[in-house]
């Protein structure tokens, strides 16, 4: 950094600024992808560039500096911008006294402009043959090696470093801001308006998960920051907005894993006059509509994604949770009552642990008997068999097969929720024990959660009132009574089915990344330790 500096230094003497601003003078800069979009039908079968037919077109470009490598007189300079790569071909014959500069004051990192015209290599490569170079910008810090620059929360901490040094990374969040555009574009399409809704609550509701807690000092108010912006989406399909989403940054207090972030953006739409099995279908069509745009933008990038894939979208499957529950028990070789019933000792436990035939399907038997003996209804214990006895094997049992061969997996709709665990949705008509939900899995991953609303303000009342009766008895996720939307219903919502998707998890799915933290820029660590 020294070294760095003394050169910035050596720039101040000549009255040159290492930290430039007018880069607005002169002709216009070119983005690097631009510049090689012009030169598209010099290229030979073999993709390289032919010298003969790249007219020497003057350009100005501008961008970090990646490479630099001197051959004689001639010298090699690889820059990079937001758009792409281009080589600046510096020869000494033409730059004069400003080519000793090149190696004695710029640095790999450093960000510089040149100016100059197009031309080809020997080799093919298109480069810009510069007449004229400047520093923009020094960079005081060397740039780390694709190679040197692994560890993994050092990349999480210092993103922008983790950016430059490994590229694929940088292809991931291109791909994420694709994806969000792509969502935009399909609710667009269908009629649907885009909103915003408060991010501050002042009580709990929309989901069943711990808040983050904060305080609005004029008002002396505590606050709770929001789990998921449902209620208030539903508040405006009773306002008269019929079709409405958010893509909304969401908060909940708890732990970190590979699919969970404290802070992280949720998609949710609301739909009148629709039901669940409506948004089935249209939650099929948006995620094949999401991907195909992103091969369209991102064609080499998809293409490897997509090879890597254990999963398709070319089918989905809808299970009944009961049916999925029978499924699996029926593979372990199980009784039917292990999803309803165990006793308060651990006999049945094992009894059953033993008698599971695929051993290779390795339940979690002591976290399951521990979550069911937490049930208080007979809903909570069908969830909880669920949960334990058939989402982990979603993946194995629902495949291409048959009339494929079973390489990849289905992405399933779990569908009929107990009631119980889905205090907002609409109960079944012809099963009140049950409503009108799906989740749907993909890869063994839950990527979305979906149900028709409940709309008769009495019945909400009572499961607002359930909630507030399972808080006082130390459930901590659960919702508050919410007055003013039980208020909302009583003027009238029209039937209405209502979605929610992580679009971290869909990023994660589309690109293959194996944590979240992989597709969040910035995610939440740890204090860097002093000294760092």
């Amino acid at each position: 950094m020294a070294v760095r500096k003394a050169k910035a230094a050596k720039l101040r003497e000549r009255a040159e600024n290492p930290f430039a601003n007018d880069v607005t003078s002169g002709e216009p800069l070119v983005d690097l992808a631009s510049a090689r979009a012009r030169f598209e039908g010099a290229k030979n079968a073999a993709g390289r560039y032919d010298a003969e037919k790249v007219a020497p077109e003057p350009l100005r470009i501008a961008g970090r500096v990646l490479f630099l490598r001197q051959m004689g007189g001639v010298s090699f300079v690889r820059l990079r911008d937001r758009t792409g790569e281009l080589q600046l071909y510096c020869d000494e014959a033409v730059l004069g006294e400003a080519y000793a500069r090149l190696h004695e004051e710029i640095d790999l990192g450093d960000i510089i402009e040149a100016s100059g015209t197009a031309m080809a290599t020997q080799k093919g490569e298109l480069s810009v043959k510069a007449t004229s170079f400047r520093l923009l910008t020094k960079a005081y810090r060397p740039l780390p090696t694709k190679t040197s620059f692994k560890d993994v929360e050092a990349r999480y901490r210092m993103r922008y470093v983790d950016l430059v040094a490994n590229r694929e990374v940088a292809t991931v969040f291109r791909a994420r801001t694709f994806i969000v555009s792509a969502l935009r574009r399909f609710f667009d399409g269908q009629g649907f308006l885009e909103v915003e809704t408060p991010t501050m609550h002042t009580i709990i509701g929309g989901a069943a998960a711990k808040p983050f807690k904060t305080h609005h000092n004029t008002l002396d108010m505590e606050l709770f920051m929001r789990i998921a912006p449902e209620l208030y989406l539903k508040r405006l399909v009773v306002g008269g907005f019929e079709r409405v989403y958010e893509i909304a940054r969401c908060y909940r207090n708890e732990g970190l894993s590979t699919r969970h972030n404290p802070e992280f953006t949720m998609l949710e739409y609301y739909q009148a006059y629709a039901t669940y099995e409506t948004l089935m279908d249209q939650t099929e069509a948006m995620l094949r509509a999401v991907d195909e745009a992103l091969a369209q933008v991102l064609p080499e990038e998809h293409a490897t994604w997509a090879k890597a894939r254990t999963w398709s979208f070319e089918k989905f499957v809808r299970v009944p949770m009961a049916k999925a529950i029978e499924n699996a028990l029926s593979r372990s070789g199980l009784p039917p009552e292990v999803a309803t019933n165990v006793a308060a000792d651990d006999a049945p436990i094992k009894a059953w642990a033993k008698a599971a035939k695929e051993k290779k399907r390795e339940i979690d038997w002591a976290n399951f008997r521990a979550g069911m003996k937490k049930c208080d209804s007979e809903g909570e214990r069908v969830f909880c068999a669920y949960e334990y006895l058939a989402e982990p094997f979603l993946t194995a049992d629902y495949r291409t097969s048959p009339g494929g061969d079973g390489s990849k997996s289905l992405p399933v709709f779990i569908i009929d929720y107990p009631f119980e665990v889905s205090p907002l949705a609409r109960k079944k008509d012809g099963n009140g024990s049950l409503v009108d939900r799906f989740e749907l899995f993909v890869d063994g991953r839950e990527l979305c959660n979906a149900f028709s609303e409940l709309n008769d303000p009495e019945d909400q009342d009572a499961r607002f009132r359930a909630q507030v009766e399972k808080k006082a008895k130390g459930a901590e996720e659960t919702m508050d009574y919410d007055a003013d939307y039980v208020r909302a219903l009583e003027y009238g919502m029209p039937p209405t089915a209502g979605f929610g998707m992580g679009v971290d998890r869909l990023t994660m799915l589309l690109t293959g990344a194996a944590s979240i933290r992989d597709v969040i820029l910035f995610p939440l660590l740890r204090p860097e330790a002093s000294g760092s």
